[in-house]
């Protein structure tokens, strides 16, 4: 090849390869990791903890069938979820990533497989991202650039958050990837692909791609106060750089020695002359400011049509309560630096003992120019004091402090300590001065941790095996002349060939000592990864809630729903079963549902009408009550009696029942005004009757309060009617009840526990003959009343003030929190009656399409028609030929008024923000098209300049000044 288009190529080969390394290396660690620790698919113990099997698993199993077509919905409403649930605010919050789309290349009974490989997937990605981007930054030993990039890619935030939330791993690749962008905005490159890469990273995840932006936007000022080639482009004029970044295979560092590529930065003009003489012009920097500005711009822009909608779905989602943020003490800071420690509670900050030693380096490497060292120092300290300030912390997670997980954005602050490691030694070893302080350093992080109580009993073992072996590694590499300025700066190259491009006349020996050096600090790393990952998800098991693996109990589920669902005609409820969104994961049409977007309309709603949730409202689930059954047609409902309890390392089973019930359809024809409660004050009874519209239960309106002589229990006495079931509604309560000298009694538990959960009501069994109602009540111990506040939502509003009125009270002890009217008694044969009345008068057919809903009515229907599905924000309906218009909501279902002319009625639902976000697209997406027309007129216009043939440096043309 000619000697110039073999200089034009070698800029890429150490960036392919240095990537290429880290994503195979990152990858293998992160398997090796789960199989040690021996999780689902190399071992037999579950990885499904919190929100990894109850939102994102089965998010994906669901994702599968709507992209394979085996759905009742589409991608803006899942008719499975919710009763009716805005679907696209939760493709874009859990399913927008690409990865996302290689599930329907699994099985559909291997949901957890797809997702284990979408996961590792998406972390080698991120490792070979970091890669590439610290070659962008400063040319050196691609071996080197490929641990430092599998080392963020492995980092403690991707073992101990990332790796249990997927949806966030996106953010992990897009932060060095924005951060590419910057460097293309600060150059003036790429000002199509640009806005492009931002596009995709907002569109994958909104919410840690803009934690990476705000990163990036560091990474940019800091080049940008730090650099002298801003505002130039390479390729106009190809000149010869000072370093061909193709060191030593073993190589801490190839020295400063010469070498071939193309400059970083080989601009010509006032620019270039300007840089040359050592001022540093303001206008290019602002040009360039600009540039990343307008950037980023378009590409938000181009995702607004997702962006808005999620953002428009934050709006009317349910809230949760508000989360004061308490900064962690700083001796657990300084502990997440170190292996094996875990917590949700303070930053995950582990990058590796070598890659930390490194990066500590670096203010005392004066190899490094003082500029550089002190703006990169600058920002690390700044960026983690902003960690522990809350107006920055609120900065960060875009203006409201997230429950969970204080420290979200902590992947950015490991970013930037890797690109402070690799600033350090790309070129080379830095001298023992700078070693030892970077040693005392870390020995002070080491010490001021002891105390902390995220230290793990693998800690510091490991501390001290990766630091013996980076110590072993530094010798073995000034034993080789890698030091920063050593002999062996201007060595043979990583190909056997001297800077000049000819062949090397090297020793074996002098090549070996660079391959020893490198799998030192491979092993050191690779090592202490190992433990960390294997201890944090051991630890996660140990301390947080988890689902066991998909077995024989979903599948049988799946299987029997499959058979009975006849939706729309009903719905068919396949009850609870392990995990959550139990819908997505076996079909049919339920009440469960858990996202980060479920509606404030929805979830009071069912909380008013007895049902239970989870996630501080934001997880409904299913309520086994025949009177609910019937407002929401659920005509099939399956019950499940599992087999034994659920195990970590062993697949669940259970015996499926499954019952029809005659209910009405899903449109059902009422008064045009709901009657007014029969009983004050408000109950779930009460409620659940207006809805239905008619009288089923018969609610004790004093119930007598005995607290037992020991007082461990309390009894409640009321009159029923003989025969009626007894339901109790106690939604805080936390501990057993049981019907006394009831048909079949026996405890039931309720596991209250505001504002986290609400507990549903439960049926405790049949008035006997006397018709005395005696329900025993065995608070759990520790359980705590609380005042009113945000797990009351959908209860009565006066129940703090009308608490206790017509209750007798005997024994002075503790009494449970609960309802003014916690008691009602169903009789079957009312609630029969009110089917046959619903039937009767309902819809004659219905059907559905993926967000449309459409009823035939009998002729002369007036009132309003009442549609079984939340009124959610998005519905517009219409009655016969009238046109479409914002629905009406009945007690928080969809309604439409009836003027008895209309014989139908049809009902669409469009995410709220869809239009709006489509505009803003439309314009972003006009403004890229101008964008690259503007950039392809002014490339056309430039003067081509002399096409040299040399590989000699030629240092006239080296405009980059941060070299050390």
């Amino acid at each position: 090849m000619p000697p110039a288009a073999e200089t034009e190529s070698r800029p890429s080969r150490p960036r392919l390869r240095a990537a290429a390394g880290a994503a195979v290396l990152t990858g293998l660690l992160f398997c090796l990791a789960g199989r040690l620790a021996g999780s689902h698919p190399l071992g037999p113990r579950t990885r499904n903890i919190v929100d990894l099997g109850q939102q994102y698993l089965p998010y994906h199993a669901y994702w599968r069938k709507l992209l394979l077509g085996g759905t009742d919905g589409d991608l803006f409403l899942n008719w499975s979820s919710g009763f009716g649930a805005n679907f696209l605010g939760d493709f874009g919050t859990y399913l927008s990533s690409p990865f996302d789309l290689l599930v329907v290349l699994f099985p559909a009974d291997r949901p957890e497989l797809a997702l284990y490989v979408i996961t590792a997937l998406k972390i080698a990605t991120a490792g070979a991202a970091m890669a590439a981007l610290l070659l962008t930054l400063r040319r050196g030993p691609w071996p080197v650039a490929a641990i430092l990039g599998s080392a963020y890619a492995l980092s403690g935030w991707t073992f101990n958050y990332g790796a249990g939330v997927p949806m966030w791993l996106d953010g992990l690749v897009a932060f060095p990837l924005l951060c590419l962008v910057g460097e293309w905005a600060r150059k003036g490159r790429r000002p199509v692909l640009g806005p492009l890469v931002v596009a995709v990273a907002w569109f994958a995840n909104f919410y840690t791609a803009y934690m990476a932006t705000i990163g990036a936007a560091v990474v940019l000022v800091v080049r940008l106060i730090t650099t002298d080639d801003t505002g130039t482009r390479t390729g106009t004029n190809s000149g010869t750089g000072t370093n061909s970044g193709t060191g030593a295979v073993g190589g801490i560092g190839p020295g400063t020695g010469t070498g071939t590529g193309v400059s970083s930065g080989s601009g010509t003009g006032a620019d270039a002359r300007a840089g040359a003489n050592g001022r540093r012009p303001s206008r290019p920097r602002l040009r360039a400011l600009l540039r990343a500005a307008r950037t980023v711009a378009i590409g938000i822009g181009l995702a607004a049509p997702l962006v808005v909608v999620i953002f428009f779905g934050t709006r009317t989602a349910d809230p949760t309560p508000p989360t004061p943020f308490v900064p962690a003490a700083w001796t657990d800071v300084l502990a997440r630096f170190l292996p094996a420690t875990a917590s949700v509670a303070t930053p995950a900050l582990f990058i590796g003992t070598p890659a930390l030693a490194l990066a500590l380096t670096l203010p005392f490497n004066t190899a490094v120019a003082a500029r550089v060292r002190t703006g990169w120092v600058t920002a690390i300290v700044l960026v983690t004091l902003s960690l522990q300030w809350e107006p920055t912390h609120l900065l960060w997670h875009a203006g409201a402090s997230p429950n969970g997980i204080p420290y979200r954005q902590t992947f950015v602050l490991c970013g930037l300590l890797l690109m402070a490691a690799w600033l350090s030694v790309a070129r080379g070893l830095p001298r023992p001065a700078a070693l030892l302080g970077g040693a005392g350093l870390l020995a002070f992080i080491a010490r001021a941790a002891n105390d902390s109580v995220d230290i793990d009993r693998w800690t510091y073992p490991a501390v001290a095996g990766a630091a013996v072996l980076a110590v072993l590694a530094a010798v073995v590499a000034l034993a080789a002349g890698l030091g920063a300025n050593g002999p062996g700066a201007n060595g043979p190259g990583a190909d056997g060939h001297r800077a000049n491009g000819r062949p090397s006349a090297a020793r074996p020996a002098g090549r070996l000592l660079p391959v020893l050096a490198v799998g030192l600090l491979l092993t050191a790393q690779a090592g202490e990864t190992l433990v960390t990952g294997k201890r944090i998800e051991e630890q996660q098991l140990a301390k947080v809630s988890w689902a066991p693996r998909i077995g024989p109990w979903h599948t049988d589920m799946a299987a029997a729903v499959a058979e009975k669902d006849a939706w729309p005609r009903h719905r068919t409820d396949p009850g609870e079963v392990p995990g959550g969104n139990d819908v997505l994961l076996v079909g049919g049409q339920g009440a469960d549902y858990y996202s980060s977007l479920t509606s404030e309309t929805y979830s009071r709603t069912l909380a008013g009408l007895g049902f239970g949730y989870y996630a501080k409202g934001r997880h409904p689930v299913s309520l086994d009550n025949p009177v609910t059954d019937v407002i929401f047609s659920i005509g099939t409902r399956m019950r499940s009696t599992p087999e034994g309890p659920l195990a970590l390392d062993r697949l669940p089973e259970a015996a499926i029942t499954v019952t029809d019930t005659p209910v009405p359809p899903l449109v059902t024809v009422h008064p045009r005004t709901p009657a007014a409660p029969h009983a004050a004050p408000e109950s779930a009874f009460s409620r659940q009757e207006r809805m239905l519209g008619h009288q089923v239960y018969e609610v004790p309106a004093a119930p007598v309060r005995t607290a037992a002589p020991d007082g461990t229990a309390t009894t409640l006495t009321a009159s029923c009617p003989a025969g009626s079931e007894v339901w109790f509604w106690a939604p805080e309560y936390q501990g057993s009840a049981t019907l006394a000298d009831g048909q079949a009694a026996q405890a039931v538990a309720y596991a209250g526990k505001p504002p986290s959960v609400l507990a549903p009501v439960q049926r405790l069994g049949t008035v006997p003959a006397s018709g005395t109602v005696r329900i025993t009540l065995h608070p759990k111990a520790g359980a705590k009343a609380r005042p009113q506040g945000k797990g009351d939502k959908g209860m009565d509003k006066d129940k703090g003030k009308d608490k206790g009125k017509g209750e007798t009270e005997t024994g002075a002890v503790p009494r449970p929190e609960l309802p003014a009217r916690p008691v009602g008694c169903l009789e079957r044969h009312r609630l029969d009656s009110a089917v046959r009345d619903l039937t009767a008068g309902g819809a004659t057919s219905v059907r559905t399409t993926g967000h449309t809903i459409t009823a035939e009515l009998p002729a002369g229907s007036a009132g309003t028609a009442v549609l079984a599905v939340p009124r959610i924000s998005g519905w517009r309906c219409a009655a016969g030929d009238a046109p479409p218009a914002p629905a009406h909501s009945r007690l928080g279902l969809l309604a439409v008024p009836l003027d008895g002319r209309a014989t139908s009625v049809t009902c669409s639902f469009r995410p709220p923000g869809l239009r709006l976000g489509g505009a803003v697209g439309a314009a972003a997406l006009l403004a890229l098209l101008v964008t690259a027309l503007l950039h392809r007129r002014r490339r056309d216009r430039e003067p081509v300049g002399r096409q040299e043939f040399t590989v000699r440096a030629h240092t006239a043309r080296s405009t980059e000044k941060t070299s050390a």
